[in-house]
C-alpha cells in the first residue's frame, strides 16, 4: 500500500512538473529526460515519466480505478494510525476528477490529464 502510495505521489508531481514545463514552453519529453538521467533515474520516472510526458495511457498496466482503490486504502489506514497523509487528498481528488470525465478504462497515469485541465491545457 505505501508503494503504491509513493508511486501515485511521484505521477502526480510528474503530471503537475510537466504542465508547468509546457506552459512555460518546455518539451514535456525533454524535462523527463533530465529528470531521469540526473536526478530520478529508474523504473517509476522512466516509465511512468514517459507516459506522463506522452500523454500515453494505453496500453493500461494499472487501471485508474485499481489507484483510486490504494489512495483510498491509504487514508484509511492512515486515519486509523493518526497519521495524516495530506498529498492523499489531492491525490483521491485527482482520480475522481479522471474517472468523471470518463478515464476509468485507461491507466493511472490519465491523472496527468487532471493537472492539465486545472492549468487550462487541452486534454
Amino acid at each position: 500500500m505505501s508503494v503504491n502510495f509513493l508511486i501515485t505521489c511521484a505521477i502526480e508531481s510528474m503530471a503537475e512538473a510537466c504542465t508547468l514545463a509546457e506552459v512555460n514552453g518546455v518539451r514535456t519529453t525533454d524535462l523527463i529526460e533530465m529528470l531521469t538521467g540526473t536526478v530520478f533515474p529508474g523504473p517509476i520516472y522512466g516509465g511512468y515519466g514517459a507516459m506522463v510526458a506522452e500523454r500515453r495511457y494505453e496500453p493500461v498496466g494499472f487501471r485508474l480505478p485499481l489507484g483510486l482503490k490504494d489512495v483510498n486504502l491509504a487514508l484509511t489506514t492512515g486515519a486509523g494510525a493518526s497519521v495524516p497523509l495530506p498529498f492523499g487528498s489531492v491525490l483521491r481528488d485527482a482520480f475522481l476528477d479522471a474517472l468523471a470525465h470518463g478515464d476509468a478504462d485507461k491507466d493511472w497515469v490519465a491523472i496527468t490529464d487532471v493537472s492539465r485541465r486545472r492549468a487550462g491545457l487541452p486534454t
